[in-house]
């Protein structure tokens, strides 16, 4: 079986180039903005006999989304305050997450934190699912039970 010619660059960048192009753009979009800070405010001193609940700042979140017909970009923010791209190629069935760094020369990067095929993983019943029921179980359940009646 041989493998068919590679696309030339100009047909390359028409079917692939334009998300790839979208998604790093949304990354760098991400790299350029502000973090949104945690507002101030006056300390309260509570009554003598309140009891004081701390609660911690909320970390800014922020994230966008796009797709077309074979691919889905959705952005974020991980733990560390870096720019996080996930790719899904909905035609061919993969994953490519990327991890966008801001900051001096000697920190921005842009670099490939992993890729998979995830058509078999689309046809699990579960993995590492912590649920009350697994699926068999709900499957036996409900396999016993007659089936509602069709609204009319």
């Amino acid at each position: 079986m041989s493998n068919p010619a590679p696309l030339p660059p100009s047909r390359w960048l028409e079917s692939h180039g334009a998300i790839l192009l979208a998604g790093l753009g949304l990354a760098l979009f991400g790299l350029t903005q502000a973090p949104l800070g945690a507002q101030t405010t006056p300390p309260v001193t509570p009554p003598t006999n309140t009891v004081l609940i701390q609660q911690r700042p909320g970390t800014p979140v922020y994230g966008t989304s796009d797709s077309n017909n074979q691919m889905i970009a959705v952005t974020g923010v991980d733990l560390t305050g870096a720019s996080i791209l996930y790719l899904v190629d909905t035609q061919n069935r993969q994953l490519a997450v990327y991890q966008a760094n801001g900051g001096s020369d000697s920190t921005q990067s842009v670099k490939l934190v992993g890729a998979r095929r995830i058509d078999l993983d689309l046809k699990l019943y579960g993995f590492n699912d912590k649920s009350e029921y697994s699926f068999e179980e709900l499957e036996r359940r409900f396999g016993a039970q007659p089936s509602p009646a069709a609204p009319r």
